[in-house]
């Protein structure tokens, strides 16, 4: 009698783990697909009222002032004359081809969540997938340990990597350049 009460709790503690797991992994993927949970915003000047990120509008990106060529350097090399950091970001290749944004002095990040200065939706686009930043006066890509991985000129990229003007750049289905 004891052996079998004993097989019965060990039968439905393997089902508690075995759904825990598949709970762990259903919560994984969706905010992997989904992004993180919308946050309440903190009541505006007393009204009472809380807006939630979920149902507000997006606001619109302030637009990026182009960035004044930095003495150029770095790297271990020198630049040539006139050669200063890319200015602005062109989409080459997928759902957002043709589209051009004017790159500040700050990080861009690209991603499918909401939070990215950048935002790209296809399946091979983590939610917080990579960062463009200006560094030395050299525009620098870092992975941000995607699933799928970041591509320079089809090197795939693990370090923060240098990008040079021109060079194609490739996040899921889009590829881009930095241009002047």
């Amino acid at each position: 009698m004891t052996s079998e009460l004993t097989l019965l709790a060990l039968r439905f503690g393997f089902l508690a783990v075995l759904w825990l797991f598949v709970f762990a992994i259903v919560f994984a993927l969706r905010s992997d697909l989904f992004g993180q949970r919308a946050r309440k915003l903190p009541t505006d000047g007393g009204s009472g009222q809380a807006q939630s990120t979920a149902t507000a509008p997006p606001a619109p990106a302030a637009p990026r002032a182009p960035v004044t060529p930095a003495p150029a350097g770095g790297a271990g090399r020198p630049a040539p004359a006139g050669d200063g950091p890319a200015s602005r970001l062109v989409i080459t290749k997928g759902a957002k081809a043709g589209l051009e944004m004017p790159l500040g002095d700050g990080p861009l990040t690209i991603g499918r969540s909401q939070e990215s200065a950048l935002v790209i939706r296809d399946d091979y686009t983590s939610t917080h997938h990579a960062r463009l930043m200006l560094w030395n006066g050299r525009w620098v890509v870092q992975d941000l340990d995607s699933t799928n991985g970041t591509f320079l000129a089809g090197e795939r990229v693990t370090v923060p990597t240098p990008v040079p003007v021109g060079a194609t750049v490739t996040i899921g289905q889009t590829s881009f350049e930095l241009r002047r």
